[in-house]
């Protein structure tokens, strides 16, 4: 019934947001609104950094013109609140930097409103434990904490042209698609328009970039991200074994989605609490900050690493007939941490080549 609103809601993000880029461009160059070279950033020019403000734009006017709110509205209506709070924080940090505790409590309030008011919720720990449902604080601490790991996950990712919102489209795109299949359109035009938006970016982010996304965007696409995934595990979880679109071991195949944001984010938060920082220290210990140092282009690392998680999202889809989540997850993470190791021999092996010759 909806099908055409799914499809009308992706090309009139991807239109808004790709004339509306060239404006925002412009603008952030007169206010000097810009990234600046140095320090962990990996560009070499001055470049604006305003482009979140174009995708938020772009998918909220589209979710708002093609939602069918008589069906849908009760719950949107504080999807869209959270969406505005993550797109405050992101934009007062895009403009003048915001302490990582300050940006973590205001990540806190969108999420308990996404958990108390949208249901977005994780109400057990399906195929892991015994356990079918868990108590309601325990419910809201894990569905708060996953929230903010997959908002920061996506943060923490865009580091190199194209790679973050190119992750985004990818996990996204396929969740949304999971969800039109199973006719939650209200959650298929979330995922489609934040796509369409994403993509029309992507236009102006790949190299040479012409603008980043900035925390704006990368909180706001990590928060949509975080709310498809916990949707597609509840609403998999309630659908009957017979349903044609009912995936078996839901919470392992979400993991696999979103692969490479949740193993490279919580790699290196253990990596730094192991050294006794804080996990929310910046440095430069990201796949991609590996990738670029061994001398990849931004095109080609995000290529690889878009590539790897592509092949995840089909190995999770493959194996979930034939395992249980929590075997699949075991595999996920294992076949992970095997490509993290040759990610890191090869990488040490290559600069210990460039010192010898030079």
């Amino acid at each position: 019934m909806y099908d055409y609103d799914v499809i009308l809601s992706f090309i009139t993000a991807f239109t808004l947001t790709y004339f509306a880029i060239p404006s925002v461009i412009h603008v952030a160059k007169v206010k000097n609104l810009v990234d600046v070279p140095g320090g962990r950033h990996v560009h070499t020019e001055v470049t604006p950094s305003l482009g979140g403000f174009a995708i938020f734009a772009g998918m909220m006017f589209s979710i708002l013109l093609w939602t069918p709110f008589a069906q849908y509205g009760g719950h949107l209506q504080y999807i869209l609140c959270a969406f505005v709070i993550i797109f405050l924080i992101g934009a007062k940090d895009d403009i003048v930097p915001v302490a990582a505790n300050k940006k973590l409590v205001g990540q806190i309030f969108a999420a308990s409103i996404l958990f108390f008011k949208a249901n977005v919720q994780i109400t057990g720990v399906h195929g892991i434990l015994e356990m079918k449902t868990l108590p309601f604080g325990v419910m809201a601490v894990i569905t708060i904490f996953t929230i903010i790991v997959i908002i920061n996950g996506f943060n923490l990712i865009d580091g190199i042209n194209g790679l973050s919102g190119s992750i985004s489209t990818l996990s996204g795109g396929t969740l949304g698609i999971w969800f039109l299949l199973i006719r939650r359109y209200d959650l298929a035009i979330i995922a489609f328009s934040t796509a369409g938006s994403v993509i029309a970016f992507l236009k102006y982010n790949y190299s040479p970039a012409k603008i980043f996304m900035g925390d704006t965007g990368a909180l706001l696409i990590g928060l949509v991200c975080a709310i498809l995934t916990i949707n597609f595990i509840e609403i998999n979880n309630m659908l009957e074994k017979s349903h044609p679109w009912k995936i078996n071991a839901g919470p392992a195949v979400a993991f696999g989605i979103l692969i490479f944001p949740l193993f490279d984010t919580l790699r290196v938060f253990i990596t730094r609490a192991l050294k006794g920082r804080s996990p929310l220290s910046p440095d430069r210990n990201h796949i991609h900050h590996l990738l670029i140092d061994s001398g990849f282009s931004h095109m080609r690392a995000t290529a690889i690493l878009v590539f790897i998680n592509l092949f995840f999202i089909i190995l999770v889809f493959m194996m979930a007939k034939y395992t249980d989540t929590l075997s699949l997850l075991i595999l996920v993470m294992s076949v992970a941490s095997v490509m993290m190791a040759g990610l890191f021999y090869y990488v040490s092996r290559k600069n210990k080549l460039k010192k010898v010759k030079a």
